[in-house]
């Protein structure tokens, strides 16, 4: 298995549950879980001069009062903030020694515009990321750290929606396959899973057959290619009936009982918003699976 490093960011708020599912992962492969806890957004503290001036008594000096006072409680709130992710991460880190995998916990302050930079920044030093559900579910912390993590880094992330039972060792595997730059992405970088699975589905919804695109025998190039990495390969071509790629993957994931889907991971930058919305309703109005992306 070549993922060596696993990456899990959680928000201070957050139940256990995301470093749990990424403990429990890596547990299974040997791999080193670096945690990354995401504050509250640090509080920027007003420069204005307090008291500057009195041209009117008591009216400057109730102002001026009015100011500290607010300074005051931001100063309280940043202080309340910072006691609290302390002891979020002496819990996490005592959590994650009863787990015992090798790992290591950090937190990062961080203007609210830079979050996406920041999960970047950890990713590119990470094999996999971790995306659990209490990340997902915030709609504030969710989306730029899914953009930064998954598609300004090229590396890959997991998804594991609520209720999902993740694993590393998957049974049976659903591929979602186009021909794109982004599935064969996917494909590569899932390659250690595909090829420790029992059986690996590769699925292309209203192929076409050309030698442009998927090739005379749709389906065909890819199971190849898997067999000579030694995973046991079957090609599955799906019929949409009007429904959209994504609904016809999920519904065969479900009829095959697969563990797992892995599928590339589509959109331009000013799309990106769009896309993990999109993502995310798939992941909540289907039955919840593990999803295994790349860009």
């Amino acid at each position: 298995m070549g993922f060596k490093t696993v990456l899990c960011l959680t928000g201070a708020d957050h139940s256990d549950q995301d470093v749990r599912t990424a403990a429990g992962l890596c547990a299974e492969i040997g791999a080193h879980l670096s945690v990354l806890i995401i504050p509250p957004p640090m509080l920027l503290m007003s420069h204005r001069r307090i008291g500057d001036g009195v041209p009117e008594w008591p009216v400057a000096r109730g102002q001026a009062i009015a100011r500290l006072n607010d300074r005051f409680r931001q100063i309280d709130r940043f202080t309340q903030n910072a006691v609290r992710l302390e002891k979020r991460s002496r819990d996490i880190q005592k959590l994650l020694e009863s787990m015992s995998p090798a790992y290591d916990v950090d937190t990062d302050y961080y203007d609210p515009a830079s979050l996406g930079e920041v999960a970047r920044q950890r990713a590119l030093c990470a094999d996999l990321t971790i995306i659990g559900p209490g990340l997902l579910n915030d709609e504030n912390l969710g989306p730029p750290v899914v953009n930064g993590c998954l598609f300004d880094t090229g590396k890959p992330v997991l998804v594991v929606p609520k209720g999902a039972e993740a694993t590393l060792w998957p049974r049976r595997v659903l591929v979602g396959w186009d021909s794109r730059v982004e599935a064969s992405r996917a494909v590569r970088e899932a390659l250690g899973l595909l090829c420790v699975a029992e059986e690996v589905r590769v699925a292309l919804v209203d192929p076409k057959g050309n030698y442009n695109g998927n090739g005379a025998e749709p389906g065909a190039d890819i199971a190849a290619y898997l067999t000579r990495h030694g995973a046991r390969v079957s090609v599955d071509l799906l019929p949409s009936a009007g429904k959209s790629a994504a609904t016809v993957l999920a519904q065969h994931a479900i009829d095959i009982s697969a563990d797992m889907i892995v599928m590339g991971a589509y959109g331009s930058r000013r799309l990106r918003e769009r896309l993990f919305g999109g993502v995310t309703r798939w992941i909540f109005e289907k039955p919840t699976l593990p999803l295994f992306l790349a860009r």
